[in-house]
């Protein structure tokens, strides 16, 4: 991973169902990732054994849930979701971001 991230340079990679995403950067210990949606794109519930993960919305709006509470966050909002707890998002707006970060990195996304 290179010391500096340049957004430019660095292609997204297409996820599938109107979702894609771009390392920002990664040490063991912590890993940060823009991740985009169309509208209407659906990052399914989840909990993650290994991983504690913030994310904060860049752009657009996101209906949220974390461990069954919902919330709908806009730009400046963020949610916290501790490992083993489930969460999910539906993107409200088209090209709605989140700046996922992880702890520890996610090898599976390198």
């Amino acid at each position: 991973m290179s010391t500096f991230f340049l957004n430019d340079d660095t292609p997204w990679h297409e996820l599938g169902d109107g979702i894609r995403r771009k390392i920002v950067g990664h040490t063991p210990e912590l890993m940060s990732v823009l991740v985009q949606f169309d509208k209407g794109a659906i990052g399914t519930p989840h909990a993650h054994d290994a991983h504690d993960q913030i994310a904060y919305v860049i752009s657009g709006r996101f209906e949220c849930e974390v461990g069954g509470k919902k919330c709908v966050l806009k730009p400046g909002d963020a949610f916290v979701a501790p490992r083993l707890t489930l969460h999910g998002v539906v993107a409200l707006d088209d090209g709605a971001t989140l700046l996922d970060q992880f702890s520890p990195r996610r090898d599976d996304y390198l």
